[in-house]
């Protein structure tokens, strides 16, 4: 940590990002404006930023204002300026960069999902363990719980407002692989994402399921199904969700949409759906939650608004309201602009990296955590072996009941 001349400032944390496609984009984002919004015990610097491509991480860092490049995440993690590595890298290398940032006495931020397999995320939960006990912290990205619209809700149905559950339904929709000469990209390939929509949304949605009920999945069943078999091989450069370059065809490894049903511990029942092949649906998130005294419902396209029902009001005045989540005393909009001046999708990063930055400067536990993490990877498995086995219904081994 160092300090400025003035005294005046806080100390410095020195972040170092290894990734820089879309999700380090958006990392950037939020590390970049996060000091600028919210007062912070610690002033977060972008001491550096890693990938394989020395031309194109060079470019990247000069874009997103890293002050360095790497081509080794060994070398940016080896590095004394950085003392929080984030990774925005597929899931077939979380475990070992994390592991590795971890045991070198860095704290760590890892995108969602965790791991690729249950057993990678069992061992990064064991290594966050143990450099818990040196200080060091580790957190999953999971974004989505920084909607302020959503951790309001969250806050509702802690205090009882809907009473005790009942129902969870929640899907997520997108259409970028509608297009059967979609090139082949990591994101298709088991070996390198783990798994297709029901990793890559799916684990959103399993997150916030359990986040908003603050309960766990305990069983599931589930159907899954790859609509395109094959698709073009990927020769060039991607981006995000985009792609160009193909030549001969390949097989699709992962799935392109799954449905499942669940039982959270309470008993309540859980609907999900996670597709990439919704032809019109670009990023179309939307939950509901049923309770003995009312609901809730959200639509990630109107993130600014949460609809509230109390069915204990009268019923010729009774029905969903809309609530504009805009207001100072609404969770993190006090850093923001005046009531009714709306939010957008990346300011949910500059959310988690302020919670991350406050957790490490008190030495609390960050959440959702590592363990967090495990626990929706084994839901997914869970998901997965249920699929193969015709739908059958599939306990979950519960890393714990609660969530935080």
């Amino acid at each position: 940590m160092e300090q400025r001349d003035s005294g005046t400032a806080p100390p410095a944390l020195g972040v170092g990002m290894v990734g820089y496609s879309f999700m380090g984009a958006a990392h950037s984002q939020g590390w970049r404006t996060v000091g600028h919004v919210f007062d912070l015990p610690l002033r977060p610097v972008l001491a550096a930023i890693a990938g394989r491509d020395a031309h194109a991480v060079r470019a990247a860092a000069d874009k997103h204002g890293w002050a360095a490049a790497e081509t080794d995440w060994r070398a940016l993690i080896a590095r004394d300026d950085v003392q929080l590595v984030d990774i925005c890298t597929p899931g077939d290398s979380h475990a070992e960069i994390a592991i590795a940032a971890l045991e070198a006495g860095k704290h760590v931020l890892c995108e969602k999902p965790l791991a690729n397999s249950v057993a990678e995320a069992q061992a990064m939960v064991s290594a966050a363990e143990a450099a818990r006990s040196r200080g060091q912290l580790a957190m999953v990205g999971f974004n989505y719980r920084r909607v302020p619209a959503l951790t309001y809700a969250r806050r509702l149905i802690a205090d009882g407002r809907l009473g005790t559950l009942r129902h969870v339904r929640i899907s997520y929709l997108q259409d970028w692989l509608v297009d059967p000469d979609f090139p082949l990209t990591w994101r298709l390939q088991r070996e390198h994402a783990g798994s297709g929509a029901l990793g890559d949304l799916g684990a959103h949605i399993v997150d916030l399921a359990q986040y908003l009920a603050g309960e766990v999945l305990v069983g599931v069943s589930a159907q899954m199904e790859t609509f395109v078999k094959e698709r073009p091989r990927h020769d060039g450069a991607s981006f995000g969700l985009a792609a160009s370059g193909a030549t001969l065809r390949g097989p699709v490894t992962v799935d392109d949409a799954a449905l499942f049903t669940g039982r959270l511990v309470s008993g309540a029942l859980a609907t999900f759906e996670a597709t990439r092949m919704a032809s019109g649906r670009k990023n179309a998130l939307r939950l509901e939650v049923n309770g003995e005294f009312g609901s809730l419902a959200f639509d990630l396209e109107r993130l600014n608004e949460l609809s509230f029902h109390d069915h204990r009001e009268p019923a010729a005045t009774a029905g969903f309201r809309r609530i504009l989540v805009t207001e100072a005393e609404h969770p993190y909009l006090e850093g923001w602009w005046p009531p009714g001046h709306a939010l957008g999708y990346e300011h949910t990063f500059a959310h988690q990296a302020r919670d991350l930055v406050e957790a490490i400067a008190s030495g609390t536990d960050p959440m959702p955590s590592f363990a967090d993490g495990l626990q929706v990877q084994r839901v997914l498995a869970a998901v997965e072996e249920s699929a193969q086995k015709n739908s059958v219904y599939t306990p979950v081994q519960a890393v714990q009941a609660e969530v935080r």
